[in-house]
């Protein structure tokens, strides 16, 4: 599949870690996924069913955890925001296998609408930067306004429109070339 990106660079970005007050006025701290298996299951077992979108995050605890331990794989970059000793939010960067990596963002309903997404998103697309991705894309379902209008507030822009959702990507590098 040929994806179309953006002629633009988006950004900047800096990677994690990073440590902001979000919009409630609660201390956040945005790092690299470096190890919590146990406590990201069950953020992920918190998870309002009504915001998952395109079957994820998966429901049940073991496929939760089968579907995190394939995306804490060496090859995805994740980074985990967190309050406290609380992770409040996960976001991460799947290679596609044709040069680019697919975005995935994930917020605990009572820390969205606070600022942690865009932080969580900047950070990655700074770690993913560092890591020398050059090209990231994303489907959002189109009537998620609250998504749409994060992605575009952080540089992506709408490259195809299907019937349910929305394809968006960014270019993060002035290189055509991805890590391999």
């Amino acid at each position: 599949m040929t994806r179309e990106y953006p002629e633009e660079i988006a950004g900047p970005y800096d990677p994690p870690p990073r440590e902001f007050e979000d919009q409630e006025g609660r201390r956040i701290t945005v790092r690299r996924y470096d190890d919590g298996l146990e406590t990201l299951v069950e953020m992920y077992r918190e998870f309002n069913p009504e915001d998952r979108a395109q079957g994820i995050p998966p429901a049940k605890e073991p496929q939760i955890r089968t579907w995190l331990e394939e995306l804490l794989s060496a090859d995805c970059v994740n980074v985990v925001a967190w309050h406290e000793d609380r992770p409040t939010g996960h976001a991460i960067l799947v290679p596609d296998g044709e040069g680019a990596s697919e975005l995935a963002i994930f917020v605990l309903r009572e820390y969205q609408g606070a600022g942690i997404g865009t932080e969580l998103l900047e950070s990655l697309l700074g770690a993913g930067r560092k890591e020398g991705i050059g090209h990231v894309w994303l489907t959002v379902e189109r009537w998620n306004s609250p998504a749409v209008a994060l992605y575009q507030k952080v540089g992506f822009v709408s490259t195809e429109n299907g019937n349910f959702e929305l394809e968006m990507a960014a270019r993060l590098t002035d290189s055509d070339d991805d890590r391999s």
